[in-house]
């Protein structure tokens, strides 16, 4: 007999339980979808849960795998959540009792399909406290990606330090973020909408559509996990790729609080973590900034789960703080602490950072030949999904790329090209 553990809000598990013991089947408990613990699976086949991103953690998941229990989701879901844990398609959150006892008794469950690759991708640019430089990493990579995108969107989500469109030269009275999250919440957001709120900066490798953050931090109740999640699916139809800066702090355990209906202070970081298809984590490079990305990075892949695409880029990379061999120290740390072995670097530019500050641009702008610049842009073609080179897209069809000459210089340039990143030890990995 199929014992069950039915974690599902009352009166809901209650209405269950009785009819799956009606079905011969023996339910072993009750309980809430926050409070399963490994004592509770102990006897249990099978638990059923809400499919909700709450319930389905991935520490949850792993516990059940561990202890050989069998997964039933009951409710609407998105199947990115289901395939990312490889569980059986959710049933009709009404589903009878008799509806779950046929699933119970599938021996081979119908596996949520994954989700379609989608070139329209959310990317998600965080770091820990301590000024790692998120902000210049998201203006960079988004200016990187226009070259190829059909619209590239850049959206200020940091609800701590919003600073995007100041960067930029941009007035800090648009809309942007927060009244784009104010429509959705109504269902009243279309990308028509996003393009009319959104401020275009024309930079060299084309344009990017700003969504200005908060003029005032203390306006971060408007941007609650809800609205944020609504606004991000939007710019999956509206933008090819969306770069979002958010803040540090996460905070996956400020639901422990009295007021559980109230807003959280750092919900939209969440939720941009959560929906983002690839999130870039960036640490500086000096021992300080390290350590407290080696913690905080064990807190994001317990928020955002196993399987979740992490991009590690240190940035800021110079011998000061960390001796001759800098790069090696950090490759050494972070796979030794945490087991990340593909790592991106990024150069300290002072010189082009003081410029782009200057001029309020993109540093690909004022200083077109840094080596901050092409390490940006080394990583933007790394996260690009097609194979074909980048310059290849940008240039493809002028007259000025296809001359005789042109096709040459290309040949005799992929050779030592092609000899660098073989022996480069950041791209050995």
């Amino acid at each position: 007999m199929t014992s069950v553990l039915i974690a599902l809000p009352e009166p809901r598990a209650s209405e269950i339980a009785m009819g799956l013991k009606n079905a011969g089947i023996d339910v072993v408990g009750t309980t809430s979808p926050d409070a399963v613990t490994p004592a509770l699976l102990a006897d249990a086949d099978a638990i059923i849960l809400p499919a909700t991103r709450t319930a389905l953690s991935g520490e949850l998941v792993g516990t059940c795998d561990s202890a050989g229990v069998r997964i039933v989701v009951l409710g609407a879901s998105e199947s990115r959540l289901l395939s990312r844990y490889g569980l059986p398609q959710a049933l009709p959150e009404d589903a009878d009792a008799w509806q779950i006892a046929d699933a119970l008794s599938e021996e081979t469950p119908v596996v949520a399909a994954s989700a379609p690759a989608s070139p329209h991708r959310i990317i998600a640019v965080w770091g820990p406290q301590g000024a790692p430089g998120r902000s210049t990493v998201a203006i960079q990579l988004a200016t990187e990606l226009s070259r190829t995108a059909r619209r590239c969107a850049l959206v200020d989500a940091d609800t701590v330090a919003p600073s995007l469109a100041l960067l930029l030269g941009l007035g800090d009275d648009a809309p942007g973020l927060a009244a784009a999250c104010r429509r959705a919440e109504f269902g009243g957001l279309d990308a028509a909408e996003l393009g009319r709120l959104s401020a275009p900066v024309e930079t060299s490798s084309g344009s990017v559509e700003v969504l200005a953050g908060l003029n005032r931090p203390s306006r971060w109740p408007e941007l609650s996990a809800d609205r944020v999640s609504a606004t991000l699916r939007v710019c999956r139809d509206w933008a090819d790729a969306t770069v979002v800066d958010v803040s540090a702090a996460f905070d996956a355990y400020e639901e422990i609080s009295d007021d559980l209906a109230g807003p959280r202070r750092h919900a939209a970081t969440t939720a941009v973590l959560r929906e983002a298809d690839v999130i870039i984590a960036v640490s500086a490079a000096d021992p300080l900034s390290i350590s407290r990305f080696l913690r905080d990075h064990a807190e994001l892949r317990a928020l955002v789960g196993p399987t979740a695409h992490i991009c590690v880029v240190v940035n800021q990379v110079r011998p000061g703080p960390l001796g001759i061999d800098a790069r090696g120290q950090i490759r050494r740390a972070l796979e030794q602490f945490a087991g990340i072995t593909d790592i991106a670097f990024l150069p300290l530019d002072q010189r082009a950072a003081d410029a782009a500050l200057l001029h309020a641009r993109p540093m690909a702008d004022v200083t077109p030949r840094s080596a901050l610049v092409a390490a940006v842009r080394r990583l933007a073609n790394h996260l690009e999904p097609s194979p074909m080179p980048a310059r290849t897209r940008a240039t493809a069809g002028s007259s000025r790329e296809s001359s005789r000459a042109a096709r040459w210089l290309r040949r005799v340039r992929a050779v030592p090209e092609a000899s660098r990143r073989g022996s480069d030890p950041e791209w050995a990995s």
